[in-house]
């Protein structure tokens, strides 16, 4: 009867605002709601658009993929299953409703603050009814009504919320016509499997490259964050036109570069930084970097470069944003392929794809860093050789970093202990779980066969840990990394960066 308050603040952040009150959920892939008076929410923490239509009925718009569905569906299964938790413990045979529950019901009606003495008596009253205590309720309050809505109202707190995960159940005992009932709209289903979101981004993002002149430059590819690759790249100058003293730490700097990131990239645009927000419903920005009007001046001094050869080889770097499990295939398929500029056929000379990202360790800790040599996927017999060209030697001496296969999950939600461990300790000797790196290498393989891309095009694949689901207290739902992770982050990012702005190590053969 305990219910996982840590588990229902991570559900919550990455799902709507009012999503605990609704029966009726609909999935749909294209609709129109600009001119409508329903309103359009974005959760804290997915980039996803739903539309509230009315109190009891909310509409997904699916744009990508697969994936997208299976995480809402598990979120909802959670919250259902929380619900079904809170409504047997307010509940009696005999007598109904608990007190604690009519006492709840007003706090959730009642609109003011809550204050005092008043505010730890309801606290009380719904740790009983969360079959936790006094010290964990008051806790998941704090960081539900003062974090959360201090960040923009993404929920409507934690009285409110419980009420209505209560009460939906009770509505449903009440009448089979409040079920929770999901429908899937025709015009989703023709969507699924099809690229229609990728196709257009992916075409924008070319169209770009061509309009700056760079359709004949050598062009590296690298998934990532919106943050690390320019704060490495004009972090230094932009400090110093500040007149602010650069560390000399590379992870000192990063620190200073905080709450800076619009007037970082107007700065960059002065040493060849684009930044192009998505206009395709995909929901992934692009960067694009022009390394050779990047001035030594910019990179921090720990910065390993080659600025004759930068130069000659001018190579460009474009960090796409992180995609969302299956819709990485799709938009990497797309991004690969050449296409049609002006009438005119452009097929782009890609020298690498750069992989970085957050995955779940098994045999590590919070921070720890992965190397792929292999990509598994969960419920497929789908397998992926990663030939890597990032080593443990490319890294901070002592740094602990794992290297082996990595399972590709359908996604976070859906594990559990011993799938996770089976993956661990059997024969496939796992060092972690991520949702999009099988999805990318399907499309490389993909584009290797097709001849879109040379054979001898660099992959390379490295994860920071986030979270090591088999550890308690480690699991995604206790929080995020914070400052810890910025050592991880930005040691990955500057070893990708070195990597593409030194020239690459000849290859000796020995007879």
């Amino acid at each position: 009867r305990i219910v996982e308050l840590q588990g229902l603040e991570y559900v919550m952040d990455r799902l709507p605002r009012g999503i605990e009150k609704c029966n009726r959920v609909i999935f749909t892939a294209d609709e129109d709601f600009h001119d409508t008076s329903f309103e359009k929410i974005t959760p804290l923490k997915r980039r996803r658009h739903s539309y509230i239509v009315s109190d009891k009925e909310i509409c997904f718009v699916i744009t990508r993929g697969l994936t997208e569905i299976y995480d809402i569906l598990t979120h909802l299964t959670f919250l259902n299953i929380e619900s079904q938790k809170i409504h047997r413990q307010i509940c009696h045979k005999e007598e109904g409703t608990c007190s604690e529950w009519h006492e709840l019901e007003t706090v959730s009606n009642n609109e003011t603050m809550l204050e005092g003495s008043e505010l730890d008596q309801a606290i009380w009253n719904l740790s009983i009814i969360l079959g936790r205590t006094y010290r964990e309720a008051r806790e998941s309050f704090e960081s539900f009504d003062v974090h959360h809505n201090k960040n923009g109202n993404h929920n409507n707190g934690l009285f409110s919320i419980i009420y209505a995960m209560g009460n939906r159940i009770i509505e449903e005992q009440e009448s089979k016509d409040n079920l929770l009932t999901l429908y899937f709209t025709p015009s989703l289903q023709e969507m699924i499997g099809r690229h229609k979101y990728a196709t257009v981004w992916a075409q924008n993002v070319k169209r770009n490259l061509h309009t700056l002149g760079l359709s004949d430059r050598p062009i590296h590819v690298v998934s990532a964050n919106m943050h690390s690759m320019s704060n490495i790249c004009y972090g230094a100058g932009f400090l110093k036109k500040k007149g602010k003293q650069v560390p000399e730490n590379l992870y000192d700097m990063i620190t200073k570069l905080r709450g800076f990131d619009n007037e970082l990239r107007e700065y960059g645009t002065q040493f060849g930084f684009t930044y192009l927000r998505d206009s395709s419903e995909s929901n992934i920005d692009v960067m694009i970097f022009d390394t050779s009007q990047i001035t030594e001046y910019n990179f921090h001094k720990s910065i390993q470069c080659d600025l004759e050869y930068i130069e000659k080889v001018k190579p460009v770097i474009v960090v796409i944003d992180y995609a969302f499990g299956a819709q990485a295939f799709d938009i990497m398929d797309e991004l690969l392929c050449p296409c049609h500029i002006e009438d005119t056929s452009v097929a782009f000379s890609y020298e690498s794809v750069n992989i970085m990202g957050k995955a779940g360790t098994l045999p590590g800790n919070k921070g720890d860093i992965m190397l792929a040599t292999a990509h598994v996927m969960e419920g497929t017999a789908n397998n992926y050789i990663v030939d890597n060209d990032l080593d443990v030697t490319d890294f901070d001496k002592d740094y602990p970093i794992h290297v082996g296969p990595i399972v590709t999950v359908l996604g976070t939600s859906l594990q559990n202990r011993d799938v996770l461990a089976r993956f661990h300790t059997s024969h496939w000797k796992a060092v972690g779980l991520e949702m999009e790196g099988g999805h990318y290498q399907r499309a490389i393989s993909a584009a290797i066969i097709q001849g879109h891309v040379s054979r001898d095009m660099k992959t390379r694949y490295a994860y920071y840990a986030s979270d090591n689901p088999l550890h308690k207290g480690e699991t995604l739902a206790s929080g995020s990394l914070g400052d810890n992770g910025i050592v991880p982050t930005y040691m990955i990012t500057r070893v990708i960066l070195e990597k593409i702005i030194i020239p690459p190590k000849p290859v000796i053969c020995n007879s």
